[in-house]
């Protein structure tokens, strides 16, 4: 049988019972399809960036969507309309924007995974997220048994989240259709780290190109890069940025990070709220480790279990609750394990 870690960044994970290439959309609904007849448990998998698969591995259908291909339309005035296939690795994409003089998701460089990954987690860096600029969503309804499509407006995006992601194992996602911008400056730039690095004021804009990039370089650094240099692994951050009332904020450190949400609550930076609770880059468990470029990249150095990362991620968690009182949520899809 294949071994899941071979499929993800994590490089852990058991075998699959049974695992399908799907290349094109008639193979990936057909595969669906079938597996759901058969009354097997079904996993659907990008590129394995955001996910933790247990060490006994998956005792069901696994589906690895590999279609491929865009289309596009570019006017002067309103600027490109993409859609491209669910299979197309995100960074690609990503690259192709702006080689097509299209703006809009350059600090959303370097995000490992699949552009069908993006609408469901809502992807986002550094102040912006896939959902301001998503149009439209295809997706395959498992359980009316038919293609969707969804104007953005009823994706039920929010911060990591959407229809796609509380709806679970209901949609497969077919395509997205991106409205990009047409120019060769940035979008405003919102955070000090990224302003820093590229020596420019907060609200500043600079060329497309040098803000990606600066994001690379501050990603690489950060080990967030799925192409870092072995034996580390991981999926980027583990830990979603919590949102939390203003009171609760109110009691925390005047230093502590916080960016005020429109609905009156804050959100707080879970690497920050890590690293004054006792949790250090470099600590380690059996085969896990806190990466050492960065507290919320747990990583495997090399002969990690899925049980060497869920006790990391349990006594880490377990810190900042009992520092500060918040518990911190998993931002990478639990298959079989479980911090709870």
């Amino acid at each position: 049988m294949d071994s899941l870690s071979d499929l993800t960044t994590l490089h852990v994970g058991g075998p699959a019972s049974a695992l399908i290439h799907a290349q094109t959309e008639n193979e990936l609904i057909a595969a669906v399809r079938e597996a759901d007849a058969s009354g097997r448990p079904v996993l659907i998998l990008g590129g394995g960036s955001n996910m933790l698969v247990s060490d006994q591995g998956f005792p069901g259908t696994v589906i690895r969507i590999e279609t491929s291909g865009n289309s596009y339309e570019i006017d002067a005035c309103s600027g490109g309309t993409v859609t491209v296939a669910a299979g197309v690795d995100w960074d690609e994409f990503v690259r192709f924007t702006l080689d097509k003089g299209l703006a809009n998701l350059e600090s959303l460089s370097g995000i490992p995974g699949t552009v069908g990954g993006a609408p469901i987690q809502n992807i986002g860096a550094y102040g912006h997220e896939a959902s301001e600029v998503i149009a439209r969503v295809r997706a395959f309804d498992r359980r009316e048994d038919r293609v969707t499509t969804f104007a953005a407006s009823d994706c039920e995006f929010g911060y990591r989240t959407s229809k796609f992601k509380t709806e679970k194992d209901r949609w497969v996602i077919l395509d997205v259709t991106f409205q990009l911008r047409r120019g060769e400056m940035s979008l405003p730039i919102m955070y000090s780290e990224l302003a820093q690095a590229l020596g420019v004021e907060l609200g500043s804009r600079v060329p497309l190109l040098d803000l990606r990039e600066a994001v690379l370089r501050l990603r690489g650094l950060k080990g967030m890069l799925t192409n870092q240099e072995a034996p580390i692994w991981s999926a980027g951050s583990f830990f979603i940025n919590p949102i939390i009332s203003a009171d609760v904020a109110a009691q925390l450190p005047e230093g502590a990070p916080r960016w005020p949400q429109s609905d009156g609550r804050v959100k707080m930076s879970a690497a920050w709220l890590m690293e004054n609770s006792g949790v250090h880059k470099g600590d380690r468990l059996a085969g896990a480790q806190i990466s050492d470029r960065h507290v919320l990249a747990l990583s495997n150095s090399g002969d990690a279990t899925a049980e060497d990362l869920i006790a990391l991620a349990k006594s880490a968690r377990a810190k900042v609750l009992a520092t500060f009182g918040i518990q911190l949520e998993a931002e990478v899809q639990m298959v079989g394990v479980s911090l709870d």
